[in-house]
Order: C-alpha cells, then sequence, then structure tokens
C-alpha cells in the first residue's frame, strides 16, 4: 500500500478503519486536526481521496497483502463482509443496540468469526463498534447475557491486543456520549513519540524491523512448553509489528520424521500462530559445510577421533585434545572422510576451536559436525555428515535475518558460545532474550521420555489428552483461549518456577461454563428405580433449556415417567419419609425403601409434591426416565502420569509411572447426547465438565466422554475395587 494520510474529525474517529490500519500494519498516517475534515478520507501521495468509513475500511482489505482473506476468501464471502460492514452501524442506534447484540450473538453460536474462519473487516467493524460504544457495551459484557458474542469479542481483543491497544486514544472519555481523540498529557506524548514501547523490551528491537523464529525440532509432538516460545514469539511480533518465521531444525535425523513436522505444523496453525514462510535447517546444509571447512581453514574448528566417552571427560577437566593441534591439511583429509560416511569418518567428529579453560564448559571446543549414515526424512541419503545444534542455529538464524532468538533460560550457559560461534563465522550478531521454561508438576516436558511412554505403549499416542501436548489437552477438553491467556499471563518472565495445573484448568472454566449444555447422567452400576406412584401414567415430554442462563445453548427434550433412575450413592443417603428434589420437575417424598441382604438399598417408592419448596430439602437429585432412548455412556477420568513432582534430569522415569491414570465408569445419559460431536463440551449435572471424545454411533456402543478438570483440588486415582 502506499503512503496514504487518514484525515477525520476529532469528535468522530473511524474506529474500524484505525483498528484495521493497524491489524494490517498498513503504512498510514492519522490526522484529526484537520478543520476540513467533515467525514474520514484517505489522501493520497498524488492528491488522490477516498471518503467515507465504509470505503475505507474495504480499501485497507483489499490493499493489506499480509492477511490475504481480510476481504474474504471468494466474492460470496466478501458480500457477507460487506453485509456486516453496512450492518456495524445499527449498533449506533440507542433502540437498536441490544437487538443487534442479540442477532450477533445468535449468529456466533457455531463460528469463531463473522465470516470463513480467519479475521475479517467484518469482524473489525462489529468489534470497533461495540468498543466504541463505551459503558453501554462495558455493562453487557458483565451481564454475561451474550456469552457467545462476548467470548468472540473477548478473543479477538486478546488475539490482536497490540494493534488494538492503540485504539486508546480515540474510544470513549469517562461519561462521554461519543468517542473522541483524547488529549495528550505531556507524558503521554513523550510515550507516543517512543512508538509505544512494550512493557518488555526487546534489546535493540527497532519497531518494524523484528524478526523472530520459532525453531522447533521435529522429533515430537508441540507441547505446552514450546507453545510458550511460540505463543511468545508471536506477543513481540505484534508489539514490534515485525514478522515470526517457522523453522524446522532437522539436523538428527535418527528421531525425526514427516509425522512429526505435519504435526508440528498443525499444532502451531492451532495456537493460532501467523507465520511469514516455514523453513528448515537442512535447507543450508551446503552453505554449513562450506563454513566448516572455511572454520578449519582458518584454525577456528578441526576434526577430533577422540572417543565419545573420553571426550567428554577432558571436556570436564579442561584438557586439549590430541586432535586440537592438527595440520589444515590433516583437518580436511578427515574432513573427507566424514562426508564420505568412511569406516575412518565415522570415528571422527568437527570441533570448534574456543577455549578448553573456560569456567563455561558450553564454552570448551563444542561439537559442530558428526558423522551419521541414516537417511534423512526429506533430503534422503544425500549427506552422511550432520550439523549440530549449535553449529547450525546461529548460522541460520543470521543468515535468515533473524534480529531476536528467544530462547528459554536452560540454554543461558550457551548464550557465550553462539555469540562466538558467530563471531568465529564472522556473521551479524543475533540478540538472544531469554525466558523462563515453563514447568507443570507431575509433569513431562522431555520429548525424549513422551517418546519413551509412547513406545512402552503406556499411552495411547501423542495426542492422548494424559500427554502435555497440544492436542493431547486439546483432546483433554482445554480451550487454546485458556492456553493463551495462561501462558500470555506470564509475560516474558526469567523466573524459574513450578506451576500448578490448577490456574489454567480454572480459567478453561470461566470460558466454557458461560456456554456449555446441560446433561444428565447416571452411574450405571447399582443405579436404584424409584417408583412415584401418583407420576404420569403415560410418559409426556417438555422441552428445557440446555443452560439456565445462556439461551444460545439450545433446549433439550426431557421425558417425564412414573419411574425413573436414580444413582445408588443418592438412593443410600435417603431416609424413609424424607422430601427430596428432583432437578428440573420438583419435590418429591419418599415412603419406601427396599434394601437387599447386604443392606443395600435395590428400590425406592414416592409420591411427587411439586408444590413443596426446594429450598427446604437437603438432597437435590438428578435422574434419567426409564425409557428405551437413554444412550450409554463411559465417562473417562485421568491422572498424572508420573507420581514424582519434578523429574530431574538424570531420573529414571520408569521408576515414577503412576500405575493408575486412567479409569472408566459406564453411565447412562439422556437422550439428547445422541447429537454430541466429537469435540463437544458439556456439563453433566453434579458431575463436572465432559469433552466427547467418541460421539454417539449406535445403541450398543457407548458415547465416550473425557473429564474436564474445573481447577479444584486434583483427586488421585486408585485401583479399581
Amino acid at each position: 500500500m502506499e503512503r496514504i494520510k487518514l484525515s477525520f474529525p476529532a469528535d468522530t474517529p473511524p474506529l474500524s478503519v484505525i483498528a484495521a490500519l493497524h491489524i494490517s500494519s498498513s503504512p498510514v498516517t492519522t490526522d484529526s486536526s484537520s478543520a476540513a475534515a467533515t467525514v474520514p478520507t484517505f489522501v493520497f501521495s498524488d492528491g488522490r481521496k477516498l471518503s467515507g468509513t465504509s470505503v475505507l475500511l474495504r480499501y485497507v482489505a483489499r490493499s493489506a497483502p499480509s492477511l490475504p482473506n481480510f476481504y474474504g476468501h471468494d466474492a460470496f464471502e466478501s458480500s457477507q463482509i460487506d453485509e456486516w460492514v453496512d450492518y456495524a452501524c445499527v449498533f449506533s442506534s440507542g433502540s437498536e443496540f441490544e437487538n443487534a447484540c442479540s442477532r450477533v450473538d445468535n449468529y456466533l453460536q457455531s463460528g469463531t468469526f463473522l465470516v470463513g474462519h480467519s479475521l475479517s473487516i467484518a469482524d473489525v467493524a462489529v468489534w470497533s463498534a461495540l468498543s466504541g460504544s463505551g459503558p453501554r457495551w462495558e455493562s453487557l459484557r458483565k451481564s454475561k447475557k451474550y456469552q457467545n458474542l462476548v467470548r468472540w469479542f473477548n478473543s479477538i481483543s486478546l488475539e490482536y491486543a497490540e494493534p488494538l491497544s492503540k485504539l486508546a486514544a480515540y474510544t470513549l472519555k469517562k461519561g462521554s456520549g461519543k468517542p473522541v481523540a483524547a488529549s495528550k498529557s505531556k507524558d503521554q506524548q513523550t510515550d507516543a513519540n517512543d512508538k509505544g514501547k512494550p512493557e518488555v523490551d526487546l534489546p535493540g528491537a527497532v519497531m518494524g524491523k523484528v524478526k523472530l523464529r520459532f525453531a522447533p525440532e521435529p522429533s515430537g509432538y508441540l507441547h505446552i512448553g514450546h507453545a510458550k516460545a511460540a505463543l511468545l514469539n508471536k506477543y513481540f511480533a505484534e508489539r514490534y509489528q515485525g514478522e515470526v518465521i517457522v523453522r524446522f531444525d532437522d539436523t538428527n535425523p535418527a528421531k525425526e520424521s514427516n509425522e512429526f513436522v505435519d504435526n508440528l505444523v498443525k499444532d502451531i496453525g492451532t495456537l493460532g500462530i501467523k507465520y511469514e514462510r516455514v523453513t528448515y535447517t537442512s535447507d543450508y546444509f551446503p552453505e554449513l559445510m562450506d563454513m566448516a571447512e572455511k572454520l578449519m581453514r582458518e584454525g577456528k574448528a578441526y576434526v577430533d577421533d577422540t572417543p565419545r566417552e573420553q571426550m567428554q571427560k577432558e571436556r570436564m577437566d579442561g584438557i586439549d585434545s590430541k586432535c586440537r593441534n592438527h595440520s589444515v591439511e590433516e583437518n580436511l583429509k578427515l574432513w573427507k572422510e566424514m562426508i564420505e560416511g568412511s569406516e575412518r569418518g565415522l570415528q571422527c567428529c568437527v570441533r570448534g576451536k574456543l577455549d578448553m579453560q573456560d569456567p563455561n564448559k558450553a564454552m570448551r571446543d563444542p561439537v559442530y559436525y558428526r558423522c551419521n549414515p541414516m537417511s534423512h526424512h526429506r533430503i534422503g541419503n544425500k549427506y552422511k555428515i550432520y550439523p549440530t545444534y549449535d553449529f547450525a542455529c546461529p548460522f541460520v538464524d543470521s543468515i535468515e535475518g533473524i534480529t531476536h532468538a528467544l530462547r528459554s533460560s536452560e540454554y543461558h550457559d550457551r548464550n557465550a558460545q553462539y555469540y562466538k560461534v558467530l563471531e568465529d563465522m564472522g556473521l551479524r550478531r543475533v540478540e538472544i532474550y531469554e525466558f523462563s521454561r515453563l514447568n507443570l508438576v507431575y509433569t513431562l516436558l522431555s520429548k525424549r521420555k513422551l517418546l519413551w511412554f509412547v513406545q512402552q505403549g503406556l499411552v495411547g499416542g501423542w495426542d492422548d489428552p494424559r500427554f502435555p501436548t497440544v492436542q493431547g489437552i486439546v483432546r483433554r477438553g482445554l480451550k487454546i483461549e485458556a492456553l493463551i491467556q495462561f501462558i500470555l499471563e506470564q509475560g516474558a518472565s526469567k523466573n524459574l518456577n513450578l506451576m500448578e495445573w490448577d490456574k489454567l484448568w480454572t480459567i478453561n472454566k470461566k470460558i466454557i461454563d458461560p456456554v456449555c449444555p446441560r446433561h444428565t447422567a447416571v452411574i450405571e452400576e447399582r443405579r436404584v428405580l424409584l417408583t412415584l406412584t401418583d407420576g404420569p401414567d403415560e410418559p409426556f415430554v417438555r422441552l428445557l433449556p440446555k443452560h439456565k442462563k445462556f439461551e444460545g445453548a439450545g433446549e433439550k427434550a426431557t421425558t417425564f415417567t412414573k419411574r425413573i433412575w436414580i444413582e445408588g450413592a443418592d438412593a443410600s443417603a435417603i431416609s424413609v419419609g424424607e422430601e427430596v428434589t428432583l432437578m428440573d420437575w420438583g419435590n418429591a417424598i419418599v415412603k419406601e425403601i427396599t434394601k437387599d441382604e447386604e443392606g443395600r438399598v435395590t428400590a425406592l417408592s414416592g409420591v411427587l409434591n411439586l408444590q413443596g419448596s426446594v429450598k427446604t430439602t437437603k438432597l437435590k437429585l438428578t435422574w434419567l426416565p426409564e425409557i428405551d432412548e437413554l444412550v450409554k455412556l463411559t465417562l473417562t477420568d485421568f491422572d498424572y502420569l508420573i507420581t514424582k513432582k519434578k523429574l530431574e534430569e538424570d531420573d529414571e522415569v520408569a521408576t515414577f509411572v503412576n500405575p493408575y491414570t486412567k479409569k472408566e465408569t459406564l453411565a447412562l445419559g439422556d437422550s439428547n447426547m445422541r447429537s454430541l460431536k466429537c469435540g463437544d463440551v458439556i456439563q453433566l449435572e453434579r458431575k463436572g465438565y465432559y469433552r466427547c471424545d467418541v460421539p454417539f454411533v449406535k445403541p450398543s456402543k457407548p458415547i465416550v466422554l473425557f473429564s474436564i478438570p474445573d481447577g479444584r483440588q486434583h483427586q488421585q486415582l486408585s485401583a479399581a475395587k
């Protein structure tokens, strides 16, 4: 987009246009001081003009190369977007405001965005209209009246926090009826001149020129620790109007596969990471080999055939290798043997000639290249040698134009090595920014140890709901919005903390509870029939809300019968003559209790007392009608995979394997659950939150529901009796 100036009246800023400009990083300057501007206007460098909020918004969308679907994927989506852009003005009509909220809320029941599967100017237009309405919208957000709308609004606010924060200068003043360009104090003007520095600075960062990389090794699935790194890269790229690339650090063919690459790309998409392109370290293998040879010719690297264990001991003791002072000719001769993968070459590695007496052991001649005749998942058998991370990472970071390399603090001792390697290579310096590794109690984040669980058959795969992988925790029932919020709340702290899962699941509960449908289940074992002698002779059906505080959840058909199922535990707690409340029906008085020889309740009899007060009863019972349409359920609970709160690096995993990590309970569920889809989240009354993993297929096959933690104290599973 060419250089443009946006002029508009100071008392009526076009919030949607300003928001779209910042989200798309469009190079447009704003001017609210022009007395001649009566409507929002783009003034081009050659004097041409465009006027009107909708016109300008569409122009921005068509001209934003970084957001290809900002104006829709095709003509149909573009037309849908036009409808929403035109509709957004309804929010400024006082009498129609809530009707407009209701319409959008209903529309968002089954969608993340207003049009298509990514942000468009339709979302920007409606979001800006709500944001600009001030206290009225804020009061509705707190009332929980429009849960889909609030979820959508909050998601956009979080996802695009940095660009949208710049609207603060134009939003409502407290008590004002119109959005105005806020006056700036001297301090605020100084802040503006600093171009909105983020709360946490990247050293030497220049606005608009920051380039970051997320560089996972394709040797496993993305886990919650990687997610922190990925989301921090995204966060800083947005703060500095920079970019992120995804680079696969594929330098170890023994551990890597295309399966891992494909699933890492999938998981990065799940996290909402927008990247410029995907690259591979293996793209640079020829250049890396040239660099290794260059360093050998310059006396900054050498080929070493010292056995591995002896080499490790010499590094620990600060003893020079016998090969350290080989001639250039000898090094190049052995280097050729390594390239050919000969028997002699397989005995060798290339080491950097740094400082064997440095107190920092990472500086003691690190290995740059190893011989490995295994086939590479991308390039087959082309190479017999592969660079190490310590050698390849600084090289590729510099070559790709990375300005800042985000690394967890576990690499702190290697930072000096990283800079020294770049110096010896004669390449541009890349700034390292450290953040603390995410550590969670009773959780493995080592891909090597996670792989062990997979290989031992202790889990069902990398997406097992007991795994801390993105696919695993999503399958368990975690919403990505909760994960993003959890990680961004920690920020780029360098403090090492062992965190509880409770906080993450508490955030998740706040997202799912206001909107998830309510259903009923009764544990199948020892369930008891309660016969209501004055109950309905013929079953009848009522439509009841699936969520009493959220109409968008829809309705469920509840059947009322003379005989109903209740749980055995509830039946055991009832006394003869006691009045109980049957949820969603009313009160009943239990008249008779039948027990077997062991004293277990086998049947109950009672009468309805629908005029009774629910406030006076001690027991509030869930129940199901005795009908054939009930569905079979398998309720699945999970526990931590290990019994030690924090595994140390040298701990043997097998020693701390938790023998009881999964418990399945058979139950019956209401017939409405036949319509559940895989991934749907529900609440079972008096039981908790669940995610549907296997939906209804046929009456003989149970629906599988996974229990979702709600942030309360963890309950350890025990062996089934």
